[in-house]
């Protein structure tokens, strides 16, 4: 009897030794100080709101409480999931998204002069569309890789899944979304092997496109005219940016202290989501800010790091993309918050208040982790020739690298 409790214990300690394998666990415990991080500054920037809105102090902290924790069990399943096996299934997914994006239009449940919400505001698709964009671009040029060059096998029919993504984006209308959709699509469009030309070309093409964006669309016009005024007087910026200020102000170095800003209580817009950074630097002051900022650099390091030593470029676009989407929005909001650019809407990730963020954010981590374990499993044998830091940088001409010299790997079979 005791040899066989033995025998099971055994068993059961290999068993979790074998699921932990290959996990970087860098990676893991990066994302595990942003989501506490995200949700002790969240109830310190909702409370108030949540009381006034909700009739309860802990509403919108219960609220994210739940969607972290299916969030999380999302993120064990993909952990799990063979990234390879997205091929099969990455069609479906992306029509399903299509129409919920166009089911957004249809329903036009408008919230704040723009529609992009499902069921009374709890579900926002252009969220998930990011992440399935970028998963769907992943295997697309993986797919095409040998023909990225042919403009007419390549860069058209590229133009026109972003068209069709970043257009529907924008209709409702969201611009910081459609444009990080389209910025995504680039960044994987040149991690692939995409010729000069091209390149050159769509940054043409984009910089064409927003100019006529800023001059036919009204929100458009007013993020720009309201940037450049503040650009030159921040009194002259606009109002959400000038509380922002106040806020980072009166953070200092140190901040005021844990749930003491006063801002987010005298009118900054939006304190638990879009200026959540803003409480952060009130609260917490450049100490805090930093603090966040190096987490967020710890995240882009590790994901270069699961890019570079992917199994495949399949692997390597995958994990680029989910790096450059998650590190391209914190970003853009930190920037935001401090007259940097023109106001957006993005979230910070793992920090703002969202279900819709918080769950596809945690759900690209899920896609991350299983790339690592299979690196892991795959590269013991080249250890030390993907170990370098230096390389870490190098995903374009990795990329190429790993065609040529490991065919087999690179065309490895699903499953």
């Amino acid at each position: 009897m005791g040899t066989r409790t033995f025998v099971n214990e055994r068993v059961t300690f290999s068993a979790g030794r074998n699921l932990a394998r290959g996990i970087d666990i860098p990676l893991a415990l990066t994302v595990t100080a942003l989501v506490v991080f995200g949700l002790i500054m969240l109830y310190s920037a909702s409370f108030d709101f949540s009381f006034n809105e909700y009739g309860s102090s802990t509403y919108m902290f219960t609220r994210q409480m739940k969607w972290l924790a299916l969030g999380i069990v999302a993120a064990f399943i993909l952990s799990l999931f063979d990234y390879h096996n997205w091929r099969k299934v990455v069609v479906l997914a992306m029509l399903a998204t299509v129409g919920l994006l166009i089911m957004v239009l249809l329903m036009n449940e408008i919230r704040l002069g723009a529609s992009r919400t499902l069921y009374e505001g709890s579900y926002q698709p252009s969220e998930i569309a990011k992440l399935v964009a970028v998963i769907y671009l992943s295997v697309w040029l993986y797919a095409k890789r040998q023909f990225l060059h042919d403009v007419t096998l390549g860069l058209i029919p590229l133009g026109v899944i972003l068209g069709i993504i970043g257009g529907l984006i924008y209709l409702q209308p969201d611009l910081s979304a459609a444009g990080t959709v389209l910025i995504l699509g680039g960044l994987l469009f040149f991690l692939a092997g995409a010729d000069i030309k091209q390149i050159v070309f769509l940054m043409i093409l984009a910089l064409v496109m927003g100019w006529v964006i800023v001059q036919f669309s009204v929100t458009g016009q007013d993020r720009v005219a309201s940037f450049l005024a503040g650009w030159q007087d921040p009194t002259n910026a606009s109002y959400h940016v000038r509380r922002s200020f106040e806020a980072v102000i009166k953070g200092g170095v140190f901040g005021v202290g844990l749930g003491q800003a006063d801002t987010k209580l005298t009118g900054l817009p939006f304190a638990p989501t879009d200026s959540i950074f803003a409480v952060v630097a009130e609260e917490l002051g450049l100490f805090g800010s930093i603090l966040l900022m190096g987490l967020y650099g710890a995240l882009v390091w590790r994901g270069l790091v699961i890019a570079r030593r992917a199994p495949d470029m399949l692997g390597t676009l995958l994990a680029s993309g989910i790096t450059f989407w998650i590190g391209i929005e914190a970003l853009i909001n930190m920037a935001v918050m401090v007259g940097l650019m023109p106001f957006a809407g993005n979230a910070l990730p793992f920090i703002s208040a969202g279900g819709s963020n918080l769950v596809s954010t945690l759900c690209a981590i899920g896609i991350m982790l299983n790339i690592s374990r299979q690196s892991s499993e795959s590269s013991k044998m080249e250890e030390n020739e993907w170990r370098s830091f230096g390389a870490v940088v190098d995903l374009r001409r990795g990329n190429g690298r790993r065609s040529v010299s490991r065919p087999r790997r690179s065309q490895r079979p699903n499953g």
